[in-house]
């Protein structure tokens, strides 16, 4: 019997620790977990595959903390595009959206919620979910009996345990009962027993910046709940002594909007994963604002975590599903439907008034950024190929009309198929380097299964290191490797994993750091219900392993499925230790 199920053999080390600069070495596996690691090398007949890895970095897999992969994994083992990038452990229930609990007459609503507030296709969820669960407990259960290319963790979403005990109609629009109080609490209570990590919730309020809306336009439950409300269920954790907590937080202003991120963190004793800091070329006072606070917090003895966007705001976008205008209630009034609805709403003058009236004194829209600079991407009618590669400030000008009307008339030409393209912003180096040097940001943020017709944020690991630190510099690859795998796993409980050191899980990425790098974004049409998605693919990954099995190899799936439900954050094994 062999020592060993694997061996690495003569890579570049970078054990996500920070605490030591790479090495040049081998990795014995057994059983899924790091059995040895030697300098000075490990006989390759101890084992019984030996990977060759010189030349290549070996460092630990990625893990991602913001995704919306809960309904892609009823379909899709290996959570494409993020495992493509090297991310072999997720988080999915971010922002208090999902799937469980829901009776059987709750679940097209629900589906109906996700369509609009995370740009998940209906159609595909219709085709992709079988619904083999009610209660929390028993969506864990569905999770763990189906095949995992990669592993995964599910916090509690607030918003389907508030609609399962108030209904709808009374989540969104009053305080609870005295007995939907407890039975809520005890849901919460029952699901964290099964294995969920901590509770999750968007709240974005009725103002503005609410941009992630239900089907209709109206707030999502967690939106408008009260703070007290919030703070029972932080009692819960801290009464328990364990969880976390993602918010996903712009209700008011930013300085209202910390101090509640300060509340619950002293209500819960838990640790707090902040959604999110970005860069604002325009208002860099508002990242510096997070940044000061989170220090602050930090000195108080408060676990809180910014996850931060480190990837440029690039993409791609058609009118006619398009949500991401939602806070800007004139863009949003023209864009909720169908399409035939909508492009009656973009022909009504009073509408029409209101959208320019948001063009000239309106704030930019959250996503975008002002509708001017947006550029004609693509257009399907072939006389209006004259206008691919203006913006929209230009193609109104070249139509001799407001530049809104000159958009929407374009458009509605097209039954709303032109595409229009976000040019990247939210990237300025020196302004991300205040980001990126806090001690406490998380980077990353991939959405990853939400918004597949507009954007593809899992290239983020691979974006950070082919362009932060070998473009730029910004960070070594120790940093890297520790904000890309040890910090995420610390800040959101992935207790077994996030480095290379003996007896951790073998979760592995080995790569040509000379040659890595992101592709162009590509439509792929791979969705259940005939429906495409956009998608960017990477080169340089050798391997990809998960608890000790690769599941791509340069660039290509093995249909291994080693991935496991980390129930409060960890295997099942270190779970009964624990």
């Amino acid at each position: 019997m062999s020592d060993f199920d694997t061996i690495i053999k003569g890579g570049t080390i970078i054990d996500g620790t920070r605490h030591r600069e790479r090495f040049v070495g081998d990795i014995g596996i057994k059983d899924g977990l790091i059995a040895e690691i030697a300098v000075d090398g490990l006989d390759a007949g101890r084992a019984d595959n030996v990977i060759e890895a010189t030349g290549m970095n070996v460092v630990p897999g990625y893990v991602d903390l913001h995704t919306h992969y809960d309904g892609q994994l009823l379909w899709d083992p290996y959570l494409s595009c993020s495992s493509w990038h090297g991310v072999t452990s997720m988080a999915i229930g971010n922002c208090g959206f999902g799937f469980a609990p829901a009776r059987p007459h709750e679940q097209e609503r629900l589906m109906l919620s996700m369509e609009r507030v995370e740009a998940i296709p209906l159609a595909t969820m219709k085709a992709g979910m079988d619904w083999d669960w009610e209660t929390f407990p028993e969506w864990l259960d569905s999770l763990e009996r189906r095949p995992k290319g990669v592993n995964v963790m599910s916090f509690v979403p607030l918003n389907p345990l508030m609609v399962y005990v108030m209904g709808m109609e009374g989540a969104k629009t009053r305080e609870p009962t005295k007995e939907e109080l407890a039975e809520m609490l005890r849901m919460m209570e029952e699901s964290l027993d099964a294995g969920g990590v901590g509770y999750t919730m968007q709240r974005l309020g009725d103002g503005f910046t609410s941009v992630q809306r239900d089907y209709d336009g109206t707030p999502m439950p967690t939106d408008t709940m009260s703070d007290e409300l919030v703070l029972e269920f932080a009692k819960v954790l801290k009464g328990r002594g364990e969880g976390i907590i993602q918010l996903t937080q712009a209700k008011d202003d930013v300085v209202s909007d910390l101090d509640f991120g300060a509340d619950l963190a002293e209500a819960s004793g838990c640790p707090v994963l902040w959604n999110a800091v970005q860069v604002n070329e325009r208002h860099p006072h508002q990242h510096r604002r997070m940044l000061r606070w989170v220090n602050e917090q930090r000195e108080k003895g408060h676990e809180i975590w910014m996850q931060a966007i480190t990837t440029p705001n690039e993409l791609r976008f058609m009118l006619d599903d398009f949500n991401l205008f939602d806070g800007n209630g004139a863009w949003r009034n023209v864009t909720i439907g169908d399409v035939e609805t909508r492009m009656e709403k973009m022909k009504d003058p009073e509408l029409r008034a209101a959208v320019r009236e948001d063009y000239d004194h309106g704030s930019a829209p959250f996503v975008t950024g002002p509708v001017a600079e947006l550029l004609v991407d693509s257009v399907v009618n072939e006389e209006n190929q004259v206008y691919v590669g203006m913006t929209v400030a230009e193609l109104g000008a070249s139509m001799g009309k407001h530049p809104s009307d000159a958009m929407l008339d374009l458009s509605i030409s097209e039954k709303l198929k032109t595409v229009f393209y976000v040019v990247p912003f939210n990237y300025d180096e020196g302004l991300l380097n205040e980001i990126l040097e806090n001690e406490w940001t998380v980077p990353g943020l991939s959405d990853g299964g939400a918004h597949t017709k507009f954007l593809n944020y899992g290239r983020y690991p691979t974006n950070m290191i082919e362009t932060i630190v070998r473009e730029r510099g910004s960070y070594t690859l120790e940093e890297a490797h520790y904000r890309l795998a040890a910090v995420p796993a610390m800040a959101a409980g992935f207790h077994d994993r996030g480095t290379l050191e003996v007896g951790r899980a073998a979760d592995i990425v080995i790569y040509d750091y000379e040659n890595l790098k992101v592709l162009p974004c590509e439509i792929v049409h791979d969705l259940p219900g005939n429906e495409w998605r956009y998608v960017n693919h990477a080169e340089g990954y050798r391997y990809v392993i998960v608890n000790g099995e690769p599941i791509f190899i340069d660039g290509e799936c093995t249909g291994a499925t080693p991935g496991q439900l980390l129930r409060h954050g960890q295997a099942r094994e270190a779970a009964k230790v624990a």
